[in-house]
């Protein structure tokens, strides 16, 4: 009997744009099939040729998948779009990072954070466990690193306060490149600064107008 293989991902391709969705947790297969997930994707990918874009909405999940996953997009042949249409969390985000774009739905979060883990033993295995989880994060930073372009200590300390970034301060830090569905542009445009200016200075010369003719009036008869 065959084995269902139930997958985070799925390829898909609608009318010319190769789609490549991740949602839900990523993580091995099972206990039983740890290295389906990795080859499957992989032998997947490699089936695919062109652009891609890849839908993320994910709260993330193991870190070794997710590196497994950033390697590949970032070694694949075409251009990737990556479009977060929800959430990029955790081992989503370190994803999100491989696409040479990345666009946010304006209601879409990403979400970084310091790796974790389940240790049990005694203190040599607990300050071991400790010292692999620091390796980690560096090894994530590294990522975050490439594509923001902020420094380490900056990226560290967003990861250990746990940092959620909408799609306008993503931007702002260089985690994301755009924000879908529209124009990214600041509120006021140009037309209605020129008006106030308008009215601001119009304003000032009737008050000064009105000041010097009060001084006229005042002024020896």
């Amino acid at each position: 009997m065959n084995k269902k293989i139930n997958k985070f991902w799925c390829f898909q391709s609608e009318e010319s744009e190769k789609i490549l969705r991740i949602d839900g947790i990523i993580a091995k297969d099972s206990w039983y099939e740890d290295d389906v997930t990795p080859k499957q994707f992989k032998a997947e990918l490699d089936a695919q040729n062109g652009d891609i874009t890849v839908l993320i909405n994910s709260v993330g999940g193991d870190a070794f998948a997710s590196s497994q996953i950033y390697n590949m997009l970032r070694d694949y042949g075409g251009k990737v779009t990556v479009k977060i249409d929800s959430i990029a969390a955790s081992a989503a985000s370190v994803i999100a990072m491989a696409g040479d774009e990345v666009l946010m739905s304006p209601l879409s979060l990403i979400v970084i954070h310091d790796p974790c883990t389940v240790a049990i033993g005694n203190t040599f295995e607990m300050q071991k466990a400790i010292e692999v989880l620091s390796e980690i994060k560096e090894a994530i930073i590294n990522a975050y690193q490439a594509k923001s372009g902020l420094s380490r200590r900056k990226i560290a300390d967003m990861m250990s306060a746990e940092t959620w970034l909408n799609a306008k301060k993503a931007v702002e830090l260089g985690f994301a490149d755009g924000i879908m569905f529209g124009n990214e542009k600041e509120d006021t445009p140009e037309s209605l600064i020129f008006s106030r200016m308008s009215v601001t200075n119009e304003i000032l010369n009737k008050l000064k107008v009105k000041s010097q003719t009060k001084l006229a009036d005042s002024g020896p008869n």
